[in-house]
Parts: C-alpha cells; sequence; structure tokens
C-alpha cells in the first residue's frame, strides 16, 4: 500500500432500497452455487500465499530486481495450476510495463538574509529529477511561496495571481487549502468549509502528484512540499525512505517539460528557512486559508545540483483471465499490487522489505478469488480478470500503465475492485469503503455485507486523501468506476477500539519497514470474510445487464459518460 490508513468511524446510516431487479440479482448471491464457490477461499490458502510472497528468498519483491522475475513466476503458475486463461490477447499471462527508474543523489542550498543556509539529504529534504539526463542544476533561483499552490476555478481559487513563477523555486504546503467553516477558528480540521474543496474530504488538488504537476504548467524551476505529518497522513521517515530509493515513472515523450527538481522539505526545515527570510511559516499557513492570499518572495535563492543515474526497465502487470458467457467481451477487474519496497543493501541488519501485509495479503486475496471463480458453476456473464500489478508503492505505475495502455477496451470494463492489505487480525462486524458513495458499487457491497448481518464504516480521515492513494485511483482517473476497501476496526469479541489500535500499531511500527513480515497468531478469518463478500460483489457486478455508475457530484463521471457516450 503506498500509505496506510488509520480508520475509525460510525457505520454509515445511509442505505439503499434496492430495485426488484437488484434485489433479484442480489438473490443470486446467495445462490447454492455462488455460495459453494464463496468456500473455496480460507484462510490457510491465505496464509500459505502470504508465506510464500513474503518469503525472503522473494527479496521484497521489488520492481526491476531479481525479487520481481521471482515473483512473477510465482503468480504465473498459480494462474496456471488453477486453470484460468492467460489474460493478454497476446497468449501470455502478463502485461510489459515500461518504467524509468531515477536515482538522484542531490545537493542544495539556500542564500537568505546574506547566509547560506545548507540541506542535508535526505534528512531535511528529499528531492529527484525526473529528467532522462545526467544532472539538472537550478543555480540562484527565486523561492516563492505559493500557499497550497493551488488553481482550482470552480472554487475561485487562485494561489499564483498572475505571479509569474517561472524558472523559480516554488515552496507550498501538503493538502488541500483548509478554509475554515464561517465561525470556526483557523486550524480547526474538524471544522472546515463544506462549500470549499468537499470540506475535510481531500479532492485531488491536495494529491502532491498535483502539486508537481501545476508546478510544471506554471513553469517553475524547482518545487518543495512542506511535509507535516498530521495532513499528510503519514511521517516524514516514508518520504525520507521512498526518495532516498531509486523512483519509477511510466515513460512519457513529454519528461522533458516536467519541473526540473521536485521533492519535500521537513516541516523544522522550512521554519528555518521562512524565519530567516523575515516570515512567518505559521501566519503565512493562516493566510493561504483564504481566496485573497498572494505569492510571497522569501527574498532567497535556492540552488540545487541534482546527479540522476536513469535505467530504463520493463517491469510486469501479471493478468489472468475466466471468460464470461453471454456478455464475455465486457470485463470485471480485481486488483492487487504484488510489488514490495525490495531491500536496501546498505542498511545494518534485516534488509528485506518483505511487505507481508502490505501487499502479500491482498495478492494472496487475488489468487483466493480467483480459485472460487474458477469453481463457480456456471461462469458468470462478463469475464472476469485478475490484474496483479507492479510499482503501486513507486506510484501506482502498473495499473497507470493498464488503465493507459488497457488489455481490454475501459467502455467495456464494468468495474475495478481493488485490495491493498487485508485482514490479519480475526474478524470484524464492518468493512471500511474509502471514497464511500462515489459510485453505484457502494451500494451492491452494503446489500452484500447487510445480507451477512456487516456493515460499511466510511472513511474517518478523508482529508488525507487515502482515496488516491492505491491503484483503483489510476481506473478511477479513466472513469471505471472502481471500490477499494479497507479493513473493518469493528473487531467481534475484543473490546471497543481494539480495531483502531491493532491498524494504528501497524502502521508506527512495520509499515514499509522491513518488520513487515508474517507474524505469529495472525488470524485470517476477518480477510476471508471481507473475500467472501468482494467476490459476491464482482459476481454481481458481472451478471446484472447495467454497469456500475459514477454517482452525481463525482469528478469522474463526466469522463465515464464521454466514454460510454
Amino acid at each position: 500500500m503506498l500509505l496506510a490508513a488509520l480508520l475509525v468511524g460510525a457505520c454509515s446510516k445511509t442505505s439503499d432500497s434496492p430495485s426488484a431487479a437488484g434485489a433479484a440479482s442480489d438473490s443470486a448471491a446467495t445462490a447454492p452455487n455462488v455460495a459453494s464457490a464463496a468456500q473455496a477461499i480460507t484462510a490457510q490458502g491465505l496464509l500459505a500465499h502470504v508465506k510464500d510472497l513474503a518469503a525472503d528468498s522473494m527479496e521484497g519483491r521489488g520492481p526491476g530486481t531479481p525479487g520481481e522475475d521471482k515473483t512473477v513466476a510465482y503468480l504465473t503458475r498459480q494462474f496456471q495450476s488453477l486453470g484460468l486463461a492467460p489474460g493478454n490477447p497476446d497468449g501470455t499471462y502478463v502485461q510489459n510495463v515500461d518504467l524509468v527508474g531515477y536515482t538522484s543523489r542531490p545537493t542544495a542550498s539556500i542564500a537568505v538574509a546574506g547566509k547560506t543556509m545548507a540541506l542535508r539529504f535526505p534528512d531535511d529534504y528529499v528531492l529527484n529529477s525526473r529528467h532522462d539526463r545526467p544532472e539538472t542544476r537550478i543555480d540562484a533561483s527565486d523561492v516563492v511561496f505559493v500557499g497550497y499552490g493551488v488553481v482550482a476555478p470552480e472554487y475561485g481559487w487562485d494561489d499564483y495571481k498572475d505571479v509569474d513563477v517561472r524558472g523559480k523555486t516554488i515552496v507550498m504546503l501538503v493538502n488541500d487549502p483548509a478554509v475554515p467553516a464561517p465561525g470556526a477558528p483557523l486550524g480547526d480540521m474538524e471544522r472546515l468549509d463544506s462549500t470549499m474543496f468537499h470540506g475535510k474530504a481531500m479532492t485531488y488538488y491536495g494529491r502532491w502528484t498535483y502539486k508537481y504537476e501545476i508546478a510544471t504548467q506554471k513553469g517553475a524551476a524547482a518545487v518543495l512540499i512542506v511535509h507535516e505529518t498530521g495532513p499528510a497522513g503519514y511521517p516524514y521517515e516514508v518520504v525520507k525512505g521512498s526518495y532516498a530509493a531509486e523512483q519509477f515513472d511510466v515513460p512519457s515523450p513529454d519528461a522533458e517539460k516536467r519541473v526540473g527538481a521536485e521533492g519535500w522539505i521537513t516541516v523544522d526545515k522550512a521554519r528555518e528557512l521562512f524565519a530567516a527570510a523575515g516570515q512567518n511559516l505559521d501566519s503565512l499557513k493562516a493566510a493561504a486559508t483564504r481566496k485573497d492570499f498572494r505569492p510571497v518572495a522569501l527574498n532567497a535563492k535556492a540552488t540545487f545540483d541534482v546527479k540522476i543515474a536513469v535505467r530504463r526497465v520493463r517491469s510486469k502487470n501479471v493478468v489472468a483471465k475466466l471468460e464470461g458467457t453471454d456478455r464475455k467481451d465486457e470485463y470485471v477487474i480485481y486488483t492487487a499490487h504484488w510489488d514490495h519496497l525490495g531491500r536496501d543493501t546498505t542498511a545494518q541488519g534485516d534488509q528485506i522489505f518483505n511487505g507481508a501485509l502490505d501487499n502479500a495479503t491482498g495478492t494472496a486475496g487475488l489468487l483466493e478469488l480467483a480459485k472460487a471463480f474458477k469453481g463457480l458453476q456456471p461462469a458468470p456473464r462478463r469475464s472476469i480478470l485478475f490484474v496483479s500489478v507492479t510499482g503501486e508503492e513507486k506510484g501506482l505505475l502498473g495499473a497507470k500503465y493498464y488503465a493507459t495502455h488497457p488489455l481490454y477496451p475501459l467502455a467495456k470494463t464494468a468495474a475495478d475492485i481493488n485490495m491493498d492489505e487485508l485482514n490479519p487480525w480475526g474478524r470484524t462486524r464492518d468493512m471500511i469503503v474509502i471514497g464511500l458513495g462515489n459510485s453505484t458499487l457502494d451500494d451492491v457491497l452494503r446489500r452484500v455485507l447487510t445480507a451477512d448481518g456487516r456493515t460499511i464504516t466510511p472513511d474517518a480521515e478523508p482529508q488525507k486523501g487515502f482515496y488516491y492513494r492505491s491503484d483503483h485511483f489510476e481506473f478511477a482517473k479513466q472513469g471505471v468506476p472502481a471500490l477499494y476497501t479497507e479493513i473493518g476496526v469493528d473487531a467481534v469479541g475484543q473490546p471497543a477500539g481494539t480495531g483502531l489500535k491493532r491498524r494504528q500499531t501497524f502502521d508506527e511500527t512495520d509499515y514499509h519497514k522491513p518488520s513487515d513480515d508474517v507474524k505469529p497468531g495472525w488470524d485470517f478469518a476477518g480477510a476471508v470474510d471481507d473475500l467472501r463478500a468482494l467476490f459476491r460483489v464482482g459476481y454481481l457486478v458481472a451478471q446484472q445487464d447495467a454497469m456500475p455508475t459514477w454517482k452525481p457530484g463525482t469528478e469522474f463521471k463526466a469522463k465515464r459518460d464521454s466514454m460510454m457516450r
């Protein structure tokens, strides 16, 4: 998983009365043949696959490493043994994914108030340059604070206010503008204006990828995002660990047009910079929550020298297919990323990032779902694709590649159902839906869970933008309705708060660390419940005449509507 979530909240109180057609199709999900096929999903099967995928011999499943070769071979063997057809129309189980790897070693300094402030990589900042050349130099560029760096005409918002930032280094805040609700004090993240940027819920304007994109559009030479753990949703160590390692991207003919250097700066170092320039970061943060904010020149000059080692890598998505019946040219996709962070040969002690929870569990779940669908008789009406994607930890790259180079038309793709971390801590009464209310897939899941006596819990921290941080998002960007569920928090037979505490403990101790290994006492009964629910959701989507749709007001609806026309 690109970023783990700390999720808790009241169960969703909304419900949908299924139509007669919906009720009829729902009854099909509990038919004896469907119930029997779902029983193929077992805790023992999950655990066996997780142990295999997270073994030291897999070397952390890093793209472009021997660990990738072993992982792809393992997944291919498993799909073949199940009797599933190759998912690529060329007759293979792989989709080649061309990537460019960038390893940056930057140096940086900022001249301010007659002194030179040194920046230590990667402790004070991280920086990359995704240009296909050995070095990017930026000399004495003016430094400008641009608030949140957002241009959103629909909200009447422009953080640049016609200021020319071409050739300059821009510094911006993480997340969406935190516009307070009327009467609420600044900084009250629980009382944000719901008419601006979805209130608490992050929009794409708050995502770091957007911030680099707008910096490119504005012609900036470099961009630094001020890291703060609360708004970002993850500690600086996560950013540090990612940027200090090799970065990947899908090749683009426009790569040379991209902003020259992009990265993050710690909030403590940003405070030091602003203070040296005679400014107060907190005061400027408050100013940046207003529409009348204007960029502020910091009277500083930034110099960067980014040395870049570039290599071309051909990674792989692994794809298997179960052919449908009368709608076999339409598809339901299940996705889970197989990759993790590989190994760090410079580390003392354990060097392998095994990625057991993140995301050997989701990949194992994909194999268990494939086994269940293969045993289903008769086969569903629509075809089912099982896609284990590469490069999620590097920026959703395998999903991005499939969504922009689809093996089957996206207009014929009914849905993507994504799994990124499955529950190893026992049963829960709920499942979390990230982005609840975006599509009619939520309604299908709700009806399935209701039949099981379970509920949906919404994401309690939508301001952290978890919807934009796993593979389903790349499908959503292209218009395909997507469902992304997370581990429930209402633990069966445990004191209140146990589910959240387990989630928090994982994030604090194991997330993106070599310690993400298979743990003694893991209990996959909850994961089995969740997978059997997702099996029935996919089956219903494959059976019903109409495809799922985005709900009104969702940012992906217009693209889907245009595609379907």
